[in-house]
């Protein structure tokens, strides 16, 4: 019979006593388990190398975070709005490659999913280098002006399909102003481990065209006028079409004409329309590896955007919040499983009084005293490892019962069964501590002397 059988058989006997300090190294590991599982999840979310894009434009209101969550992961409401006059003159820098607006402010009234209104060249291009946008069901086209492209999460929470479709909430799931357009979804993106699988995409002229989305004449002129004050022939040019069409409005009400719900609002300038975000790619960085950073200088002299690289501001959040949090969490795991092996150790240490008679046998039979310390190190191995296992187990499981919630809730793609690094070392560990709990009980066993032993 081998030390182990020996070991589990002395286990069993005491099975109460040592289900419960199994059971504390398996609360240990069960909670490391969840929160490296969680902290996975989100170190994959944020700490992408790069989302697509070198900068991310957005109003100077606001910080660099703000713009970077609200812009690329739709956890940050937007703080303010661009002209559209601007984005169609950034499209014209020679530095720049692609410049995909975007345009946010509604969601779902199912599920609460953002809107976002964009181009259809934001499905051309990468979301992270070398990956680019697959359709699993329907086209890229939006050939009609509510026609809609979801993403994969949308479409599984809210069971639409091809041709479902739905209505929208204005200003936020909770203000309760839903409108009357019907929104018909055309493709259904194939998942993609972004936010993107948690939005609705609609032509930007549609989000234009969505009754309660155009803003009043004197907001958009006082705007118009502090954005471009530095630039009085741009102004003058917004200031004339915007002229223009108060002058058609007022025609068009004096003659009692109105815009149906859902009819495009062929009269509305370029001057009264905005975007929130612009989504830019400059040109190669190995032949122009300056063209990013020009840009992002420039937008810091006092103009009335900025320029963000998408990376820098989640790094810093990853670095400074959330590796601190993880870093503490991981530390009180660890004291947890620290205080169940002092737990172990006192289990056994005080069961050695009662063992006398039953290691005096052992060594009567020809036990050898290395016989008794291996046996009494392998029953406290069994019990850290059999605990850690256990914990191990039930931690993926709660992940993986929890992890459509976790989806629901937060927008993380969670992988219950993804093994972090911690993990690997967590059962090596779990065997040092075994011995280091162990070894003093153990010698207590090797100087057992048979003869006390067995006349007690």
């Amino acid at each position: 019979m081998n030390l182990l059988t020996i070991a589990w058989k002395s286990v069993r006997q005491r099975a109460l006593a040592s289900s419960l300090t199994a059971l504390s190294i398996a609360l240990g590991v069960m909670l490391m388990v969840l929160v490296l599982v969680i902290f996975s999840a989100i170190d994959g979310a944020f700490n992408q190398r790069s989302v697509g894009f070198d900068l991310i434009i957005g109003p100077q209101r606001g910080s660099e975070l703000q713009l970077v969550l609200s812009a690329v992961y739709r956890m940050q409401p937007p703080s303010e709005n661009l002209p559209y006059m601007f984005f169609e003159d950034l499209k014209k820098d020679r530095r720049i490659v692609s410049a995909i607006p975007l345009a946010f402010g509604d969601v779902t009234e199912k599920g609460s999913f953002p809107i976002v209104g964009t181009l259809p060249e934001f499905f051309d291009s990468e979301y992270i280098p070398g990956r680019k946008f697959e359709v699993e069901r329907g086209g890229t086209r939006m050939g009609k002006l509510f026609d809609t492209i979801i993403g994969s999460e949308v479409a599984k929470q809210n069971d639409w399909k091809v041709g479902s479709q739905f209505n929208i909430v204005h200003g936020g799931a909770d203000s309760g102003n839903v409108h009357e357009e019907q929104f018909t979804v055309v493709a259904v993106l194939a998942p993609t481990g972004t936010a993107n699988d948690r939005t609705a995409f609609l032509h930007i002229e549609g989000f234009y065209a969505i009754d309660g989305h155009e803003k009043p004449i004197d907001e958009v002129e006082e705007r118009l006028q502090k954005f471009y004050a530095a630039e009085p022939e741009r102004l003058n040019e917004a200031m004339s079409q915007i002229t223009t069409y108060r002058k058609l409005q007022t025609e068009k009400e004096a003659r009692g004409e109105k815009r149906e719900i859902g009819e495009p609002n062929f009269d509305q300038p370029v001057a009264m329309k905005e975007v929130t975000a612009v989504l830019v790619k400059t040109r190669p960085q190995k032949d122009y590896p300056f063209d990013s950073l020009q840009l992002s200088s420039e937008f810091q002299k006092g103009y009335q955007a900025m320029a963000v690289n998408p990376i820098r501001p989640i790094q810093k959040l990853m670095r400074t919040l959330l590796g601190n949090i993880q870093k503490g969490l991981l530390v009180l795991t660890a004291i947890i499983i620290l205080v169940s092996g002092v737990g172990i150790f006192v289990s056994i240490y005080n069961s050695m009084a009662d063992r006398r008679r039953e290691i005096g046998i052992m060594r009567a039979l020809g036990a050898q005293r290395m016989h008794v310390f291996g046996v009494i190190l392998g029953e406290s191995t069994l019990l850290c490892i059999g605990g850690g296992l256990i914990g191990w187990l039930a931690g993926h499981g709660i992940a993986i019962a929890s992890a459509p919630w976790l989806i629901r809730q937060t927008g993380l793609l969670i992988n219950p069964w993804s093994a972090n690094v911690w993990e690997i070392v967590l059962f090596p560990v779990l065997v040092g501590v075994a011995i280091l709990v162990g070894f003093l009980p153990a010698m207590t066993a090797y100087r057992t002397n048979v003869a006390d032993a067995l006349s007690s």
